[in-house]
């Protein structure tokens, strides 16, 4: 069992008794944190593990919202409703970022950032005029309807779906980084000439890893909107975009659980600092200051290459084996 798999069950662990202690801590921050601890993983695959640095991630998490959040409205009580809307929205995300990813991916650097950045805006101008998203209101009062039998308005029987839908997406993430596929987008992102001449289309692989990091993304988006019963233009802003930036440089790019503990740090201050209403935003950037500072890395990146150099002080100051001495007999062939 690899360590990763062995630290996320022991997250798993706790996560299943929260709402016996909703007094220490709410169910429902819960599944904010893991909506958008998924929304960080999936930034993450495209930043981390390929080298991409996209400001469109908002436009699928929100389009994955405004489709299942419609649909859950049209045909929440139907038994296959709940499923069928959140497979959708996912499909929806995938075209949204088919789309953008098709158009972008055959630029660099900031050129690549700043066309991920205009279409995404588009994404949002038409989220105002399409009348089916709400324009300025949203979506609102959306049902949760139910799952093979299970009644979703109940807070708790809601937690521990959500807890399996976040539980695949996190695997389904963590299995792309550990493939034969992820190598090689790793390989491309230290680099990309050198993967193009071992003989790697590196264009189809960036745009599949985007296209499967907008998939992620939407499925967060999707779960977002059940849990919630609402879908915003927040949700396809440009400050959604840039707070999943936040969360993952926070945590630390490149690593599994960096995004999670990015996602909870920055969710846990917009909660419990929400008494001092704008001044949250300069208290988180103020830990951001002190992250790029003194954490280069993020917090989870930080800690792993600390233990990484223990361990290799702890290898060069093991003792060797001496070698045996030069006149020490020979034993003579039977």
């Amino acid at each position: 069992m690899s360590t990763t798999l062995k630290i996320f069950l022991v997250l798993a662990a706790f996560a299943l008794v929260v709402p016996f202690v909703p007094g220490l801590i709410y169910p429902v921050f819960v599944m904010k944190v893991m909506c958008y601890g998924l929304f960080a993983c999936a930034f993450n695959l495209l930043l981390g593990f390929t080298g991409l640095v996209s400001f469109s991630h908002a436009a699928f998490l929100g389009s994955a919202g405004y489709v299942t959040g419609a649909l859950m409205i049209r045909f929440g009580a139907h038994p296959l409703g709940m499923p069928a809307a959140l497979v959708l929205g996912v499909a929806a995300s995938l075209l949204v970022g088919l789309a953008i990813g098709g158009l972008a991916i055959r630029r660099r650097g900031i050129y690549f950032a700043m066309i991920t950045l205009a279409l995404s805006q588009i994404v949002y101008f038409l989220a105002v005029q399409f009348r089916w998203t709400g324009g300025e209101d949203g979506l609102q009062g959306i049902p949760r309807g139910n799952l093979f039998g299970l009644d979703l308005t109940s807070d708790t029987t809601m937690y521990y779906v959500m807890l399996a839908l976040f539980s695949a997406g996190f695997l389904f993430v963590d299995r792309i980084v550990h493939s034969p596929f992820g190598q090689i987008l790793q390989a491309v992102r230290d680099n990309e000439a050198r993967a193009t001449s071992l003989g790697y289309d590196t264009d189809r692989f960036k745009l599949l890893a985007f296209v499967l990091s907008a998939g992620v993304a939407g499925y967060a988006g999707a779960m977002k909107a059940l849990v919630f019963q609402l879908v915003s233009l927040n949700d396809v802003s440009l400050h959604t975009s840039t707070e999943v930036v936040l969360m993952t440089l926070l945590g630390g790019v490149g690593t599994i659980f960096g995004p999670l503990v990015g996602a909870a740090l920055v969710v846990g201050l917009q909660n419990y600092l929400a008494t001092i209403g704008d001044l949250v935003t300069v208290v988180i950037g103020l830990i951001f200051i002190v992250c790029v500072s003194f954490f280069r890395r993020g917090f989870v990146g930080e800690f792993l290459h600390v233990r990484r150099r223990r361990a290799e002080r702890r290898a060069r100051a093991a003792p060797r084996p001496e070698p045996p001495p030069n006149d020490a007999p020979v034993a003579e062939p039977a």
